[in-house]
């Protein structure tokens, strides 16, 4: 029986056994069509980091209809003149413990290939003021239409819990400092602070109608790192009365490798990656210097910090070693107004929702996953410390078949920001819907 079928039958038990009481899958079920179009809205509308005005606007809408007190324009970016577009919802139900659910609201920079018929046609300008396509190429309109469908699940059966939900529309995830200015804003002194926070993503390598967790760290640190490798210029046929910039890079990228190969414990991943460089202009002129952009991912802070200072010692020997000077070594800069700090899952937490999980959706249905190295702003709602309680899930977005294909013929799946990446909506909204509002209604069950 699948997923859809299953939900039906216990909607049709229920109803012909008496019970007042609607369940989870019912709520879903019954809310499905308008999820359905509010999701095709907002994929067909999507809107850049720190631009989330008009899906802002919808999502404050929607809250309000569910019976939550909003408050819209919410947070302060470092950046001056970039405006809050957070949303915060409070659905109050006498005394209990408080419990935040969260959705990111903005899309990629992306040109829509997935042949959709509402698919995005959307061209703005970024904050560069160049002209791009905009797709939400990450499956945030997947999050918003659930998150749309868990606060309209839980208004509906408030004699199944007590407490306070804190219902959290989140920008500009995808730049890592959402979350940030939602902080800085006040969420955790102007509401209540929650005793736990919880998240879901959709997941583009999972099967639909099933969820995955992580116990412990699921996502990674996330650093962006510049670096600037000085030289001495001149003509490409004269090598030797020049210093040259390019093949220094080429050593401290090598160089840079041996990180993770040689210090760093081989059970505890790191990634390195030179996601731009640039240097020259001319086939025969070599260059004064060469620009680099990395991307660092880790998880825990002492490994963070070991590898940051690896990558400003390694290149500043190899220009040591290639006789620069001390006023041309390279300048290594971490931007700490870009750092995602690594999202963790608490073990205890885990294991109870999983519990709950696997009783409202089927053990089979339920998975434990390996962590990614990819970096979430999620990380952010349990505080450095960890200290507030919170797990962010998967959500399993992709046709069976389509799974098996790829598997028969070694071709890829389009993975998350891919132009073609697109869910399958109907199932994975109704199994966000019940998974997380089966997980809130554990937490503040009565």
């Amino acid at each position: 029986m699948n997923a859809r079928l299953c939900f039906t039958f216990v909607a049709t038990f229920v109803a012909a056994s008496g019970l007042a009481q609607e369940t989870p899958q019912q709520v879903a079920e019954a809310e499905l069509p308008s999820l359905l179009a509010i999701y095709k809205q907002c994929h067909t509308h999507p809107e850049l980091s720190t631009q989330e005005k008009e899906t802002s606007a919808l999502v404050a809408k929607e809250l309000q209809a569910a019976g939550c007190e909003v408050t819209d324009h919410v947070g302060k970016y470092d950046k001056p003149g970039e405006q809050g577009y957070g949303v915060v919802g409070v659905m109050k139900n006498g005394d209990g413990p408080v419990v935040l659910v969260r959705t990111d609201m903005d899309a990629l920079p992306v040109q829509e290939e997935t042949g959709l018929p509402y698919a995005s046609t959307v061209v703005t300008k970024n904050e560069s003021g160049d002209e791009v396509h905009v797709m939400h190429a990450c499956g945030h309109d997947v999050h918003i239409a659930s998150f749309i469908g868990v606060a309209r699940a839980l208004a509906k059966l408030k004699n199944e819990w007590h407490g306070t939900i804190i219902f959290v529309g989140q920008p500009a995830e995808e730049l890592g400092t959402g979350e940030r200015a939602l902080l800085k804003d006040g969420l955790y002194t102007r509401w209540p602070k929650p005793n736990y926070a919880l998240g879901f993503h959709d997941n583009a390598q999972m099967p639909i109608n099933t969820i995955g967790v992580t116990e412990g760290y699921t996502y990674a640190n996330v650093d962006s790192v510049d670096v600037t490798v000085h030289g001495v210029g001149g003509h490409g046929a004269y090598p030797h009365k020049t210093k040259d910039p390019i093949v220094l890079s080429a050593e401290i990228i090598n160089m840079w490798q041996t990180i993770a190969s040689r210090e760093n414990d081989p059970l505890d991943p790191i990634v390195v990656t030179v996601g731009s460089i640039h240097g020259g202009t001319k086939h025969n002129i070599i260059p004064d210097e060469v620009k680099m952009q990395l991307t660092v991912r880790t998880y825990k802070s002492d490994v963070r910090e070991h590898v940051l200072a690896a990558i400003e010692r390694i290149a500043k020997g190899c220009a040591q070693a290639a006789g620069l000077p001390q006023d041309k070594m390279p300048e290594v800069h971490v931007l700490q107004d870009e750092f995602t700090p690594a999202t963790y899952n608490n073990p205890e937490l885990t294991k109870r929702l999983v519990g709950v999980w696997k009783k409202t959706l089927g053990d089979k249905n339920v998975e434990m996953v390996e962590p990614t190295m990819g970096g979430e702003d999620f990380s952010e709602y349990s505080l450095p410390d960890h200290s507030i309680p919170a797990v962010d899930f998967h959500v399993g977005a992709v046709a069976p078949e389509k799974i098996a294909e790829s598997k028969k013929t070694g071709q890829p799946l389009p993975s998350l920001h891919s132009s073609k990446f697109a869910p399958v909506p109907e199932p994975t909204i109704r199994t966000a819907v019940v998974a997380m509002t089966s997980a809130v209604l554990d937490l503040m069950s009565k």
